[in-house]
């Protein structure tokens, strides 16, 4: 969670291509170069181990875009492909 945020942070698009999972991948992922994210705080997590396949996340990202301050709170479904952890979707909040 913590690299996919700080690829977002860097608009690093070829990271977050590679670690989304290839069954809910948008076609083509954009950062948005008006989106300063400013700080990442995790909130909970559930599974993610070596001995699991898959795991949850749930993160809370600050960002700016221009004087307008916002937060996004998600719980994240991230599961094991190849060996690799990929995102797969958001759940339900």
């Amino acid at each position: 969670m913590r690299s996919r945020y700080s690829a977002f942070a860097v608009g690093d698009r070829a990271y977050l291509e590679r670690t989304w999972h290839p069954d809910t991948r948008p076609a083509r992922v954009e950062a948005d170069p008006g989106t300063e994210w400013t700080g990442l705080e995790i909130l909970e997590t559930g599974g993610g181990t070596p001995f699991h396949s898959d795991g949850t996340v749930r993160f809370r990202a600050r960002y700016r875009e221009g004087a307008r301050v916002g937060e996004m709170v998600e719980h994240s479904r991230f599961v094991r492909l190849d060996g690799a952890w990929v995102y797969l979707d958001a759940l339900p909040a």
